[in-house]
């Protein structure tokens, strides 16, 4: 892989970082021309704007748009002016990507919560849209910071994010003008000038071919209009063929004539010139998820070994026909000017089901990838150790680092894949397995609540999948997961809705285990609700499902939750008489931490219902279960717990006893223990302190 690459959308630039929504900027690059462009570019961020001139402070950051067709450099010239400045702006640059590679806009909702992620501020799972591009604007409302808005598909994308601050700066990027944005300061990108178009094409011919024929290489410039991303082409075609002359190349793009776009001219040149295996590799390459090609992407798409894949794409870089990117691992990115070019390409000399088929051993390819990916965490499994040894070696990791490495650098090309999959329709059973590999190894390395927000993106795909192909399984499944995440982040009446449907395509199923987790997170919501009626009801219902089935641990568990929902209305009596209930069925279980926790709660709604002396030997009895049950921060809490009931029985000395006893077991946790208690008693205030309902 080269160190340098050639930016087709613009100027030669130095190799990027991987192009996910957000990325931080490169420091280093190559630039060439475009001196007017930055001049009056740095001078509008000091001009004075509308609102000045009328008397009013500027309500929002100054907008700079750089206009222009893709391939005229103007993602280059916004990212060199940027780089000029970024020094004013102590808290960093920051880049967006408002569209996809093919020109798809990207969802408010995906670009705002990556930049949330960029400057450090958790966004919760499954957030609206609006709400997290207003938690953007008020990130950067108290920073001095650079927003580049890249490939802006309308002025809207734009606009909800722009920060109401005049300490910011926001450079946006667009085929046109941004219409309904107040004060926007437009610079529009044509083709380069001659001087800087001839030392373009030089650093991929060398200056000797320029310099000995200099009219032919001012030919040729003229010929690509100074379009960058032509003359890159034009310059990796003459880098490959070095006893051609330039005035060779000139030649044959005269002899085609004005037939279409330079552009798409010197592409037609360039790939007529390939072996065919590596004109239908490039062509598959249009299929790459977001854009994004790594070697096991090309090797999949194509049917080649990797190696041969990553040989390939390096032979592309230098053609100009990829762009390297700077990534810990080999990564390669499809310039946005030529997918299109590839797209008609592919179109036009590749069958469907030739296509299908490269879709389907791709996601194949990167299946195996994460199951690989997640096995290397399971060292203790002797299960998962044979499935390693039979992969490939070239689908091996070397440790879990590694895994780990590969999975944070590729997460927006397999996020982008698992999307692709689902919207294709056609791979359905595929899209599925590939979904559930990317679940199970983002938990295996950045655990759900990291993972959550990636989570319930996959989570909404899995559902779209249930819902079109009918499978009230993986249908309740997805419905219960996104779910969870709503009520984690404190939408809990959407939570609601969503267990109603799980419950519902549970019993479609027949699958009692998704009915029997539905039916307890329904009522698990209604008591975050303090609706404590419906919540017991539900138990209720789930306890009798439990019991039906002869599944005694989980009644078991059921009847402490019953009681807890008895206990935060107020019933102490119904409460107090489930609590024994659940004391029982533990004791039958043979469950003796469970059971000292249940005894525990038994001797707490003793106390609120008025019985201290009950409370006491209940408490009494717990620790000697919490004893034996080798719990010692449970009988800590009962120790505390005694004390408390000791002193309103007007037995200090016997209270201090216990006190001490929790002491001696915690120690420095004491006080955090105390402050558990504190709020379990605040969350059990009720409404009535009658001991019978």
């Amino acid at each position: 892989m080269t160190e340098q690459a050639v930016d087709t959308d613009g100027t030669q630039v130095a190799a990027t970082g991987p192009d996910p929504a957000v990325e931080s900027f490169p420091t280093e690059r190559l630039f060439l021309g475009r001196t007017r462009e930055l001049k009056e570019l740095q001078a509008d961020i000091e001009r004075v704007g509308l609102d000045t001139l009328g008397g009013r402070a500027a309500p929002r950051a100054r907008v700079l748009l750089v206009a222009g067709k893709p391939g005229y450099g103007r993602t280059a010239l916004a990212e060199e002016l940027v780089r000029r400045v970024a020094h004013r702006y102590p808290d960093g640059v920051l880049r967006a990507r408002l569209s996809a590679p093919d020109g798809t806009p990207v969802p408010g909702e995906r670009t705002a919560r990556d930049l949330l992620t960029a400057l450090g501020t958790a966004a919760p799972a499954g957030a609206a849209e609006d709400d997290l591009t207003a938690e953007v604007r008020a990130a950067l409302s108290t920073r001095r910071a650079v927003l580049l808005l890249d490939d802006a598909a309308d002025a809207e994308q734009v606009d909800v994010l722009l920060p109401d601050t005049t300490r910011c700066l926001v450079v946006a990027v667009s085929d046109g003008p941004l219409t309904g944005i107040p004060g926007v300061r437009p610079c529009t990108v044509g083709g380069l000038d001659t001087k800087a178009a001839l030392e373009l094409l030089g650093r991929y011919t060398g200056s000797v071919r320029i310099t000995v024929d200099p009219r032919a290489a001012e030919g040729l410039v003229e010929i690509c209009a100074g379009q960058p991303a032509a003359l890159v082409l034009a310059g990796g075609w003459l880098a490959h063929r070095p006893k051609s002359a330039v005035s060779d190349l000139a030649k044959q793009l005269h002899a085609d004539g004005d037939d279409g776009p330079v552009l798409g001219r010197v592409f037609r040149l360039v790939l007529a010139d390939l072996p065919a295996a590596a004109a239908r590799m490039l062509r598959l390459l249009s299929l790459a998820p977001a854009g994004l090609v790594d070697p096991h992407i090309a090797s999949g798409l194509a049917g080649c070994s990797v190696e041969t894949a990553r040989a390939a794409l390096d032979d592309f870089v230098g053609l100009g026909l990829l762009r390297a990117v700077e990534s810990p691992l080999p990564e390669y990115e499809v310039p946005g000017c030529l997918l299109p070019l590839l797209r008609a390409r592919t179109a036009a000399e590749d069958r469907p089901a030739e296509l299908q088929l490269a879709r389907a051993r791709m996601l194949e390819r990167t299946v195996r990838l994460l199951q690989s990916c997640r096995a290397i965490t399971e060292t203790d499994s002797p299960q998962a150790r044979e499935r390693l040894l039979a992969m490939p070696r070239a689908l091996r990791f070397a440790d879990p680092r590694a895994a780990a490495e590969w999975l944070r650098v590729r997460q927006p090309a397999l996020l982008a894949a698992a999307r692709l999959a689902v919207a294709d329709g056609e791979l359905d059973t595929l899209a599925r397995r590939l979904m559930s590999a990317l679940v199970r190894a983002l938990v295996a390395h950045f655990g759900t609540q990291a993972a959550a927000a990636d989570l319930y993106c996959v989570h909404q795909l899995v559902l779209d999948v249930a819902e079109r192909r009918d499978l009230p399984r993986e249908k309740a499944a997805a419905l219960l997961n996104l779910a969870d995440l709503d009520a984690r982040t404190g939408r809990t009446a959407d939570a609601l809705v969503r267990y109603r449907a799980a419950l519902d395509a549970g019993r479609a199923a027949n699958d009692p285990y998704a009915t029997g987790r539905a039916m307890e997170s329904v009522a698990g919501a209604h008591l975050e609700l303090g609706d404590y009626d419906r919540a017991a009801d539900w138990y209720g219902r789930a306890l009798a499902q439990r019991l039906a089935r002869d599944e005694r641990t989980d009644a078991a568990r059921l009847y402490g939750r019953i009681a807890t929902a008895h206990t935060y209305a107020g019933r102490y009596g119904e409460a107090l008489r489930t609590w024994r209930s659940a004391v029982t069925a533990h004791r039958r279980n043979g469950d003796v931490a469970a059971q000292a926790r249940a005894l525990s709660e038994l001797a707490r709604v003793q106390e609120y219902a008025g019985r201290p002396e009950e409370s006491l030997r209940t408490c009494q009895e717990a620790v000697e279960w919490a004893r034996r049950a080798e719990d010692v921060r449970l009988q800590a809490a009962l120790h505390l717990r005694l004390a408390d009931t000791l002193e309103r029985l007007g037995d200090p000395a016997a209270a201090r006893l216990h006190r001490g006893a929790a002491e001696r077991m915690l120690g420095d946790e004491l006080q955090e223990l105390e402050a558990d208690r504190e709020h379990d008693a605040n969350a059990c205030e009720t409404r009535s302190t009658s001991s019978e309902d």
